[in-house]
């Protein structure tokens, strides 16, 4: 999804890829390699003028590693470590409205229930998010996961996410705050504006995101995920990258938040964030009983000519997250009715 603008921008975009068969590496140049390989990573470096990259799996060291070398990576690793290390970001943001939490290695730790138990590191789309009810709920995960980040349970009334972005020379920008759907900890739809907000609460939530984004130093795109609860807001947390709750801006704002990344990694002025319609409803498409999209294609496409669609060519797994679609306009119901049957469609869950 980064191609398209960067092609727009006259940029030359290298992909350092894991397989041939990786969405990006199969529509624009790339190298293939192990980006735990810091060896690897320096000779590809010399090759670029910035690096950045799409996950929070890249180890920290490889990240100073290039840093040392002179290579210039954004998010530099002073920031990323508040994505990758749930901790380090807790304490970094102690002075912003959260959840109460402690780091357990023991039962002894607790004293009250329920709560959720997070994965130090490495968690993403509900791994390593436990809901723990009990002290031998608690017991049986420390068994795998010695050591745990432990929240206080929100009984929050709407899960939102505010997309910022941060260039090097601190100009900042935010995007509509957008409501997220979770299913099975999956975010499956996203409503922008989020529809279930105050306009001071949506206001409150950008100047948090922006602040946060000052505070850790990001250069980059960057999604501030929050409960809302009543008029307060809970950080929940940080993606350093472009981010599922961001798709709708591809075809919902002027600017994209993928032209928004390279933008702020090139230290380029940033553009227009503006929706360019009342309402954006976005949805993820999870594998299914369907491989083969000619058929919904032909369905979907003469249905509801509006739908945007956006294949990610990666082989279809049951719950993978295989592409999204998403629709603009004004009318709530007819946008979300519209998304969800395209995605019921896609994945094989509904047949007509």
């Amino acid at each position: 999804m980064m191609v398209a603008p960067a092609t727009a921008l006259g940029i030359d975009l290298l992909l350092f890829a894991q397989s041939p068969d990786d969405s990006g590496a199969q529509i624009t140049h790339h190298i293939v390699g192990d980006y735990e390989d810091l060896e690897a990573l320096k000779v590809f470096a010399a090759d670029c003028d910035v690096i950045t990259f799409e996950h929070e799996l890249v180890p920290l060291s490889v990240i100073k590693g290039l840093e040392a070398t002179g290579v210039k990576v954004y998010p530099p690793s002073s920031a990323f470590i508040y994505s990758q290390d749930k901790a380090e970001m807790r304490k970094k943001l102690s002075a912003f409205p959260a959840p109460k939490w402690k780091i357990a290695t023991s039962t002894a730790d607790i004293e009250r229930y329920p709560l959720i138990a997070k994965a130090i590191s490495g968690g993403y789309d509900g791994r390593g998010v436990w809901k723990i009810n009990s002290q031998d709920e608690l017991a049986e995960v420390l068994k795998t996961t010695p050591q745990l980040l432990i929240e206080e349970l929100i009984s929050f009334d709407t899960e939102i996410a505010v997309m910022v972005a941060r260039s090097p020379h601190g100009q900042a920008t935010s995007w509509t705050p957008t409501e997220t759907v979770q299913e099975d900890g999956i975010c499956t739809l996203t409503i922008s504006p989020a529809q279930n907000i105050s306009s001071e609460i949506a206001e409150k939530a950008q100047k948090l995101a922006l602040d946060i984004a000052q505070e850790v130093g990001v250069v980059g795109v960057m999604a501030v995920e929050m409960f809302v609860k009543a008029d307060q807001l809970f950080i929940n947390e940080l993606a350093m990258r472009p981010h599922n709750s961001g798709h709708w801006t591809i075809d919902g704002a002027v600017t994209s938040q993928f032209e928004q990344h390279l933008r702020a990694i090139l230290d380029l002025p940033l553009g227009d964030p503006s929706m360019t319609a009342d309402i954006a409803v976005m949805g993820n498409i999870l594998g299914g009983e369907k491989t083969d999209m000619y058929r919904p294609y032909l369905h979907l496409m003469a249905r509801n000519p509006e739908l945007k669609f956006h294949q990610y060519k990666k082989e279809v797994r049951v719950g993978r997250k295989i592409g999204h679609v998403t629709a603009v306009g004004s009318d709530l119901l007819q946008l979300t009715t519209d998304v969800q049957h395209a995605r019921d469609y896609m994945s094989g869950a509904i047949d007509e």
